[in-house]
């Protein structure tokens, strides 16, 4: 039996009408709260609209904006937890929700309680970011992380991190100078076991790389091949 969730909020971007009445009837009895909208333009205003959603379900093909197009123009301004949705499941429209801020994927068609365990996974690493806010904030190597405002810096310039990001971040500078595993950063970060050919870290990782070097020439973080990933302790 799956326990009840406490009503946090989701918005689910998919104009399959009877996808989401599927999706909506089995959230809401899981105890979510659920706002559907059926057209990706209806769907972005309603994620900058102000109203508070704590995920967004979004799928990728779709008339007017694709979810793609829709994930760029939210990130200007809003750091909401999206997991992306993709029917034609390959590896390209994977990547590319990555590269663009996504905080993870699913293939369709999808096992129901897949899901309920992706949703589970993300919403444990924004209890886990809440966790993180009670803690000394931090400074490596010209990198600092406030956890307590949850704003990170490289070089004094300020760091736009999806909350993924910043929860990777905040892992690598708490083992500077050690190797953290992508299996630790997978349970760790994401939540769920690494797979074979998951290469969600991967992408995570990139993205935060490209933030950081926009504010300096030093690599700061060093891929240890086959393993994972150290944060140096100094440039």
């Amino acid at each position: 039996m799956v326990a009840p969730a406490t009503n946090q909020p989701i918005l689910i971007i998919d104009d399959d009408h009877e996808l989401t009445d599927m999706l909506r009837t089995y959230l809401e009895a899981t105890g979510y709260g659920v706002t559907v909208a059926n057209d990706s333009v209806e769907g972005l205003r309603l994620a900058t609209s102000g109203e508070t959603f704590e995920l967004i379900l979004l799928d990728v093909m779709m008339p007017q904006l694709d979810g793609f197009e829709v994930l760029k123009k939210l990130r200007i301004s809003h750091l909401t937890p999206v997991l992306m949705l993709t029917a034609r499941g390959d590896d390209f429209d994977r990547i590319l929700g990555l590269e663009l801020g996504a905080d993870d994927y699913l293939p369709k068609p999808f096992n129901h309680r897949e899901l309920l365990a992706r949703i589970k996974a993300i919403f444990r690493r924004l209890e886990l970011s809440g966790q993180m806010r009670q803690q000394q904030d931090l400074a490596i190597n010209h990198i600092s992380l406030s956890v307590s405002r949850q704003v990170a810096a490289c070089h004094n310039t300020s760091l736009t991190l999806t909350n993924t990001e910043f929860a990777i971040l905040h892992l690598l500078m708490v083992n500077a100078g050690q190797l953290v595993t992508k299996e630790e950063i997978s349970s760790k970060v994401l939540g769920k076991k690494l797979q074979a050919f998951d290469r969600s870290i991967d992408m995570h990782v990139s993205n935060l790389r490209k933030k950081l070097a926009e504010t300096t020439r030093d690599e700061k973080i060093k891929t240890i091949r086959g393993s994972g990933y150290l944060l140096r302790l100094a440039s």
